[in-house]
């Protein structure tokens, strides 16, 4: 024990000293198997993919070393978690480990019967989140991206684990694009009459399947516009976002008094896909940067290996705010550093280039309301 336990102190001040942080929220993909096959997958997971899930030991033993390194938080992800044959043990075990404060089981929902809400409902740990996707607030918008069917089995699901107690551990993530964006109020009363926990949202992200398909897109400047005049003129949707929500327009509103020097947080979260190549980001899965063999050899030894790789990331993530021509001028540029290089290596190969939200974030930066 006072071996691991000094090879622990010995990595986490060896990252220190890049000027890294150690990690602190790890996504787990546990599978790539799926039982849907959604328009905007980044990962292009499916029922088809025939790759073996990694297996429960394999799992035990990396969330055993994540909660020795004092990583707070692990997210179980896919592909669909539950199409693992062992995720509710690889569930358990994680909820077990100490030091880590919260496990973040990520599903699409559709899996949710009455079987697993009572395996769920016999975890006896607060920090179990359940986070199920919901694209819209009808089967339309929803099953036009996840596949028909998908909502109603998604939104009984939900209503399983309000009836079961666990609604206030449960969050609701949406996945923000032109033809649902104006869903979102709507979205925040379901969440709110099935008593649901919070909702949260996210910009599409344009890998994968989502690069490849001419049927969805990211919501436009004038679109985030309007959900902030929404904002300001209905108090309703004010107060169900004060107690529910986290939009990113509306979280970069409130953030435009406050400075953010740090900018990106590397290896703070990192990624580990399905085939044990873990990468600096969940938004960073580039090939250049991803160390093999997660699932292969001990963790510390992933990691030390990685710092070479990751080292110069936070500069450079510093010197994008400065050096960037587009954000030279721009007034945001305060608030969001430069925006998420990770996104911008995706969308162009380049991280000296503006991220694909850039657009949007001015606009919010400019946004005024309307006068009365």
């Amino acid at each position: 024990m006072g071996r691991m336990h000094s090879t622990k102190i010995n990595l986490l001040e060896e990252i220190k000293q890049t000027g890294l942080r150690p990690p602190r929220v790890v996504t787990l993909m546990i599978t790539n198997g799926c039982n849907l096959q959604c328009r905007h997958c980044w990962p292009e997971s499916s029922s088809r993919y025939i790759s073996r899930p990694v297996s429960c030991d394999t799992l035990k033993r990396l969330i055993r070393e994540l909660a020795h390194l004092q990583v707070e938080e692990v997210c179980l992800t896919g592909g669909e978690p539950l199409t693992h044959p062992d995720w509710l043990e690889i569930l358990r075990y994680s909820c077990r480990r100490p030091g880590l404060k919260r496990v973040n089981l990520q599903t699409n929902g559709t899996l949710l019967d009455e079987a697993a809400i009572n395996a769920l409902r016999s975890i006896r740990f607060q920090g179990l989140l359940i986070q199920v996707s919901l694209e819209g607030a009808d089967a339309q918008t929803h099953d036009r991206v996840r596949c028909p069917g998908s909502f109603e089995r998604a939104l009984k699901g939900l209503q399983r684990l309000a009836e079961a107690g666990m609604g206030k551990q449960t969050r609701v993530a949406f996945t923000e694009m032109q033809h649902n964006f104006a869903d979102l109020p709507r979205l925040l009363k379901i969440v709110d009459r099935l008593g649901i926990g919070s909702l949260v949202s996210g910009t599409l992200v344009q890998q994968g399947r989502a690069a490849q398909s001419d049927q969805i897109a990211p919501p436009t400047p004038s679109q985030y516009m309007r959900l902030l005049d929404d904002y300001h003129s209905d108090p309703q949707f004010r107060s169900l976002y004060k107690r529910l929500g986290n939009i990113a327009a509306l979280e970069w509103l409130t953030g435009r008094s406050n400075s953010s020097p740090q900018g990106c947080t590397c290896m703070e979260t990192p990624y580990i896909n399905a085939e044990g190549r873990i990468y600096p980001c969940l938004m960073l899965p580039a090939v250049e940067f991803a160390v093999e063999g997660a699932y292969r050899r001990p963790l510390a030894e992933i990691l030390r290996q990685a710092l070479s790789l990751w080292a110069g990331l936070i500069e450079l993530n510093r010197r994008r705010s400065r050096e960037l021509g587009p954000c030279k001028a721009c007034p945001g540029r305060l608030h969001c550093a430069g925006g998420c290089m990770g996104r911008a290596y995706d969308a162009t190969g380049d991280f000296m280039s503006v991220e694909d939200r850039c657009a949007l974030r001015k606009a919010v930066y400019s946004w005024m309301p309307p006068s009365s």
